[in-house]
């Protein structure tokens, strides 16, 4: 038998930071799903280890399009991150280093399509 994942609301009043930033809930750092509602509508999803965002991170807009999506290991971003447009059109698409410290690629689309930045970090020495 699997046990389901905790899940709760960011606007929980038993949520609250600790002076290290960690998400805590009822006074414990949260492991877990951290959604946040607007209006009924879902508009963010993050998972949480230990009270640090570590895992899918996810944001749409109250019609339920998806605005971003990014994944977060030990609070710092990894891989590809994108941002959306209303109409789903791309907005913006950045690549991070493994450390979560380097950007690498940083992309950007005006709401028409048209590349509006393009930027690439140094190669890598090999």
């Amino acid at each position: 038998m699997t046990e389901k994942a905790a899940r709760i609301d960011i606007d929980d009043p038993e949520v609250d930071m600790d002076d290290g930033h960690r998400l805590l809930y009822r006074g414990v750092p949260f492991t877990g799903e951290v959604t946040e509602y607007l209006s009924g509508a879902l508009v963010s999803l993050d998972v949480y280890a230990h009270g640090v965002p570590h895992g899918l991170s996810q944001e749409w807009y109250q019609d339920g399009t998806l605005r971003a999506e990014c994944v977060v290991h030990r609070g710092l971003p990894r891989g590809e991150s994108w941002e959306w447009h209303p109409d789903g059109g791309p907005a913006s698409r950045r690549v991070f280093d493994p450390d979560g410290l380097t950007l690498r690629e940083d992309d950007a689309w005006d709401e028409s399509g048209r590349l509006t930045r393009s930027w690439r970090g140094p190669a890598e020495e090999t």
